[in-house]
């Protein structure tokens, strides 16, 4: 395993930078639901502010009805400017066994820890070069960064597909009719500390080829370009840590399948 990698992989998997307790749902007649975490501080203020949650034994519960109360309590997080940006796209709160039971605004998700989930897609050419993308510089999340061709989170009431289909379209402007042996890949787990909190994710990958004279296009104003990168040149940007923590996870796992391969 390369060094960048193993970094890469150990990064993604950390405890929190600072102290956090559970946060639950209170689902009525059914029992409490554990749906993420949160910092005592926070919480604190959040209760001394008015909003439907109080403090238990075993960390904090949000009150019914859910979607009201996370609401609100996404309303306060950017009043007191504890996220950066509001995004207005709902993402599913799920419980511990991925159950979706309310929704919230995306922008506050790590604030609270709530788990999410994510779609990635890496386009390899017949060659095996491999197509990139830059992150817009006003994005929230690693601005000026380089990422897979496709990466988005699944929105509330989104399937998977749905998400691939719709986040390949406006960030690479193909349709997946258009690209060839489409394959879903191992996903990868993500806990680790971000500025705004803790980050939960399961990213799932996809893997397609993007036929010769096909290349992706923008259209949602949220990359700056796209390049197709030979192996050697990948590798160098991979291991200088120019791409984003997902893409270093993803694309090194891609390059590691094709070394395996390659051995048998």
């Amino acid at each position: 395993m390369s060094a960048w990698l193993a970094r890469a992989r150990a990064a993604a998997v950390a405890p929190p930078a600072r102290p956090r307790r559970s946060l639950f749902l209170d689902p009525g007649r059914r029992p409490v639901e554990r749906i993420g975490s949160i910092e005592a501080k926070i919480a604190e203020r959040m209760i001394e502010s008015g909003l439907a949650l109080r403090a238990t034994d075993s960390g904090y519960l949000v009150a019914r009805p859910a979607d009201t109360a996370l609401a609100a309590i996404a309303s306060w997080l950017h009043r007191e400017r504890l996220v950066a940006s509001w995004r207005d796209e709902p993402l599913a709160v799920v419980n511990e066994h991925g159950i979706a039971v309310a929704r919230i605004e995306r922008s506050v998700v790590r604030v609270l820890g709530l788990a999410t989930e994510a779609v990635h897609l890496v386009g390899v050419v017949a060659d095996g070069a491999v197509w990139v993308q830059q992150r817009a510089f006003d994005k929230a999340t690693d601005p000026g960064r380089w990422d897979t061709l496709m990466g988005g989170q699944v929105a509330a009431g989104e399937s998977i597909a749905d998400t691939l289909a719709r986040e390949t379209m406006e960030e690479a402007g193909l349709a997946l009719v258009d690209l060839h042996g489409l394959e879903r890949c191992e996903p990868i787990a993500m806990r680790r500390p971000v500025a705004e909190g803790y980050m939960v994710e399961r990213v799932e990958v996809f893997r397609a080829l993007v036929p010769d004279g096909v290349a992706p296009a923008n259209r949602d104003g949220e990359v700056v370009r796209f390049e197709c990168l030979a192996r050697a040149a990948l590798e160098r940007r991979l291991a200088a840590g120019d791409f984003t923590l997902e893409a270093t996870l993803i694309l090194g796992a891609e390059l590691e399948r094709r070394d395996e391969a390659a051995r048998r």
